[in-house]
């Protein structure tokens, strides 16, 4: 083991030893280089000031190097903010700048202690180094039974752990806490538990209610008494979309000191908060008492940041730095929102009409991008092929019985015609059937 990861390991150990339990194999071995070519290339760029032959890029004329054709669409920005390698936690402005506007929409976690948001590629990126911090093979990822499928991918097929599913509804059709606890409880004898908390949820668009939020922070504390260290995942992508009363606050600032054995992460970004989805900048934040638990943290993260992708896109993150610092930003997002509510409650409207009920009702939605059909007649896959074959439609199915609508992405004046075309795709697999 390198010097470094130990020296990582009994820090993390020393300021809370549930925290160094929750490390996976990979997360134990793991640093952050400081006498390699990034460390040296710094010190070098702070002091070498007649010839800097360090870090592998092209300089000209004092600048970055670059191509006309493609610095012509991009004028707005000096090469220096461009063509250069991002740091591996991510551009310092933008690390900062986020980390401000997460406080302004959270103002609870302005009396906690986390780290400075370190930057993604995107989600999927920030949940794969959770999954190689803290998951082994068999260690339990608890998410419930309406989830996005790439969890699967990440934790279980490539790290070799074993997914664990919770029913997200209760009877009442609110989330359901009780199972959520019982789930959790079922790991004692491993000892360890990674929950993610994925809200708004895809695909049901579902956030639960305050109270609601409350049982689930009761439902990680009481498995933590009981003797489990819980990773709790914050997967926030959708944050902000919230469109009735819900909760309107992540569960990360919630999570914050709630008990030693649960260490809460934030996975975050701007990919759909902003609609920049091509740009793939996102951010993990972790949570802690102890900000040298929080550095050793944020190495290991940038240990497996320069392990695998090195960087993040230093163009992305120039452009969202750009976006929310500007001084329009904050309306044209409630603009954004507007829309976005708009057709979430035109889709109610016409789901509530009472004129499909023979053939679906829905899961309840009060946010983000989805909803959820729950066919009664016919199979979703089968309808699913069927809109698109005869209708041109685009659906999403998710097991037997349900059919995601992605109202995101319908303009709102289109909305009942879409979910008509839908109810006819099911009348006409119907008919086929009584033939």
């Amino acid at each position: 083991m390198h010097s470094l990861a130990s020296t990582l390991n009994e820090t993390i150990q020393r300021e809370n030893p549930h925290v160094y339990e929750m490390l996976s194999n990979i997360a134990k071995l793991i640093y952050f280089p400081k006498e390699g070519i990034l460390s040296q290339s710094a010190e070098a760029k702070a002091k070498a000031k007649k010839y800097n032959a360090t870090i592998g890029i092209a300089l000209e004329n004092g600048q970055p190097m670059h191509l006309k054709v493609i610095q012509d669409n991009l004028s707005a920005y000096q090469p220096k903010d461009i063509y250069e390698y991002a740091p591996p936690a991510g551009k310092p402005e933008l690390r900062a700048a986020w980390r401000k506007k997460m406080i302004e929409e959270q103002p609870a976690l302005a009396n906690h202690t986390f780290s400075n948001p370190i930057v993604t590629n995107a989600l999927t990126h920030g949940l794969s180094i959770v999954s190689d911090l803290f998951a082994d093979s068999g260690d339990s990822v608890i998410i419930p039974d309406k989830n996005w499928e790439n969890y699967e991918l990440t934790f279980s097929i490539r790290r070799g752990a074993e997914m664990v599913y919770y029913p997200l509804y209760n009877d009442e059709m609110k989330f359901n806490a009780a199972a959520l606890r019982d789930a959790i409880l079922a790991q004692k004898d491993k000892g360890k538990a990674i929950v993610v908390l994925n809200f708004p949820n895809n695909p049901t668009g579902y956030t639960p209610g305050p109270e609601e939020g409350k049982q689930i922070i009761a439902a990680l504390k009481e498995g933590a008494e009981a003797g489990i260290n819980i990773v709790a995942v914050t997967d926030d992508a959708y944050f902000g979309l919230f469109f009735e009363d819900s909760m309107h606050e992540s569960l990360f600032a919630s999570l914050c000191d709630v008990h030693p054995r649960i260490l809460p992460v934030k996975v975050d970004g701007a990919t759909k908060e902003d609609y920049v989805w091509g740009f793939r900048v996102g951010f993990i934040t972790y949570a802690s008492p102890s900000s040298d638990l929080l550095s050793a943290l944020e190495q290991k993260t940038m240990g497996i940041i320069r392990a695998t992708l090195s960087s993040g896109s230093h163009p992305s993150q120039t452009f969202v730095l750009q976006a929310i610092t500007a001084p329009e930003y904050k309306a044209q997002k409630q603009e954004k929102f507007d829309i976005m509510k708009g057709r979430a409650n035109r889709t109610k409207e016409v789901l509530d009409s009472g004129k499909y009920d023979d053939v679906w009702t829905y899961y309840p939605f009060n946010s983000g991008y989805f909803m959820c059909l729950k066919l009664k007649t016919v199979e979703a896959e089968t309808l699913r092929q069927h809109l698109l074959e005869q209708y041109g439609v685009g659906t999403i199915a998710l097991g037997q019985t349900d059919l995601r609508i992605a109202f995101s992405c319908i303009e709102e004046e289109n909305i009942a015609d879409l979910f008509e075309l839908v109810y006819s795709g099911v009348k006409d697999l119907e008919n086929a059937l009584t033939k």
